[in-house]
Parts: C-alpha cells; structure tokens; sequence
C-alpha cells in the first residue's frame, strides 16, 4: 500500500488546494452547498492529477532509473509492475472524468484539458526551456478555474495573476534541483539543458520581487480593501515576503535538493508564513464583519 501511495504521490495533493481559492476569497467558503462542490472538484483534481503522474512515471521509467532520486519510484525500482501501474491509471482517469462530468460538463472540459496539457507535456513540451515551467503554472490556473467553475464564482484578476507568478517560481526551482545534480555529475532528465544555474537564479531573483510587488499592489488596492471592508490587508505582506525569503534561503543557502512540495510540507519556517497568512485573510473575510 505504501508503494502504491508513493506511485499516485499523496504529496502533491497539496497543490489541488488551489481549487479553494476563488470560493475562499469570495467570502462563500461557509456557503454549504458551493463548499460541496468543490470539495469534489478537489478530488477530481487529485485522481486525475495522479493518473497523469503514473503516465508519467512509466513515460520517463528509464531515465528515473539513472536518477539518483527518482530511481526509487514504484515502477522505476520495479516495487510495483508496470501492469499494474496503468490499470491503476486508468482506473484513476476514468474516476475523476466521470465524477467530473457528473458534477458539471464545464467541470469535465477542465479536467480534459488539464489531461490533455500534460499529456503533451510529458511527451514532448517539457523539453522546450521556459515552455516546461509555463505549462506547469497554466495546470495551477486550471485549478482555479475548476473551483471557479464548480462554485460560480469569478476569480479576481489578482488571483490569477499572483498563482500564475507563484506557479512559475516554484516550477524554476525545480529545474535548479535537476541542474545540481548534474552539474555534479548525476544523469539526469534532458528537460534540463536549456538551463544552467546562473539563469535559473536570475529568473527566480526576477519572480521573487514581482511577486512581492504584485502582492503589494493587491494589498493596497482600494477595491480589494473595499471587498475585505479593512485597510489591515497590508498586514499579510509580511508573511508572503518571509515565505519568500525563507523559500530563497533554503535554495540558494543550504541548497536544498527538496521539491517545493516537499520543502513546505516539512519546513516548519514555510508553514508558520502560510498558517498566519490563512489565519489573518480568514479573520479579515469571515470574522472581522
């Protein structure tokens, strides 16, 4: 069971609370029957987020096996058979196409779309350099859109926007894990040679002040403090620019090899700026008033 946890990555279901944002930032997150809802479009994203990490796992089986990290993945060590693995998959894809069709076909075209993307990523854009990262923040905007969808809630332009930048700062950073490693001589994936580290560290020097700029703007914003009834927004600044520097600080000062996952779900720094920054937007949208 361990193994078969480990081949659908439990971990990254992390990722598919994007799916909340547009309900919990229209103050609608108590709205019952919207929460149910996305709750499903929620799991949808997980099943189908994992069959495509199984695809992708047995697309690229034998280069995780000269990997000094992946080579431990279920079907790379062999733990689980490739068999197995896509029966699993299918299971998995057919699930969340049919709950998703069942809930909403607007639902259903976000989810195709998500398969369809990373499908294509995994056969041949995730070798295209700054393409990679793009597609990887456009799966990000599509969660939010699911959610967006599911609850009839239109995102703000600001949601979209700093996901959008978030998305492609995390996704930068794990192309710098991969060209550590080889720069250290490790064999790893080909997604890697249109980068090198001094480009890498430019761009997330570059992300890093654009998303602390944009959230700026959108916490002075007079509509967004018009919608939040409360000039305390510029409060939250200071857990996004600590979450940002700590993230930094763990990349480029202890060169940590962990995955942006792995890293807030294991760094008590990174989850100490996320709680009080959920604790206070909560406060300011359901309590305050």
């Amino acid at each position: 069971m361990r193994n078969y946890l480990k081949l659908i990555r439990v971990e990254q279901y992390i990722k598919n609370a994007f799916v909340f944002a547009p309900l919990f930032f229209d103050s609608q997150f108590l709205n019952l029957d919207n929460l149910i809802n996305v709750i499903l479009a929620f799991l949808c994203f997980c099943t189908i987020s994992s069959s495509v990490y199984i695809f992708n796992d047995y697309f690229d089986i034998n280069e995780d096996k000269n990997h000094p990290q992946k080579r431990f993945r279920p079907l790379a060590s062999g733990s689980i058979s490739i068999k197995n693995g896509l029966v699993l998959m299918l299971i998995l894809m057919i699930s969340s196409l049919t709950v998703s069709y069942l809930i909403s076909i607007e639902l259903f075209l976000v989810i195709i779309s998500y398969l369809a993307l990373n499908f294509l990523y995994s056969k041949w854009l995730k070798h295209i350099a700054i393409l990679d990262v793009n597609i990887i923040a456009v799966g990000f905007i599509l969660r939010i859109v699911a959610g967006s969808v599911v609850s009839n809630v239109v995102p703000s332009i600001w949601i979209l926007l700093i996901t959008y930048l978030l998305a492609l700062f995390l996704g930068i950073s794990k192309r710098r894990t991969d060209v550590i490693l080889a720069e250290n001589g490790n064999d790893v994936r080909k997604n890697i040679e249109g980068y090198n580290l001094i480009f890498i560290d430019v761009i997330l020097g570059i992300l890093a002040s654009i998303i602390i700029v944009s959230y700026i703007f959108y916490c002075i914003s007079p509509e967004v403090q018009l919608h939040y009834h409360s000039n305390l927004l510029y409060v939250s600044i200071i857990f996004v620019v600590n979450g940002i520097f700590r993230y930094l600080k763990l990349v480029f000062v202890d060169q940590s090899t962990y995955s942006p996952t792995k890293i807030v779900l294991h760094d008590r720094f990174i989850q100490f700026t996320i709680l009080g920054w959920l604790l206070l937007m909560s406060y300011l949208l359901y309590f305050r008033n």
